[in-house]
């Protein structure tokens, strides 16, 4: 299992952390942000597909920052898979 820790930019979070088992998420957490709604998406993508999490979350804005927490959290799995080490 490969641990993820990324550092938020733009967003009140300001950590996330997950594991990847293969493509799969588990231990999703978040460091500031809105705390209900963060810890309703580390819930909602606990063992599902990275690649298909990411796009789902991908692009969602917030108070037009043009990224938000959700969408910081689709940029950290893409930079793992974007990785030369995976």
């Amino acid at each position: 299992m490969q641990h993820v820790t990324f550092k938020p930019q733009g967003v009140c979070a300001v950590q996330l952390d997950f594991d990847l088992d293969g493509d799969k998420l588990h231990n999703v957490s978040f460091v500031g942000g809105c705390n209900g709604n963060l810890k309703a998406i580390s819930r909602l993508v606990e063992g599902r597909d990275a690649r298909e999490v990411a796009s789902i979350l991908r692009g969602n804005d917030c108070r037009g920052k043009g990224t938000s927490c959700a969408d910081q959290f689709a940029r950290a799995i893409e930079n793992v898979f974007a990785s030369p080490t995976l």
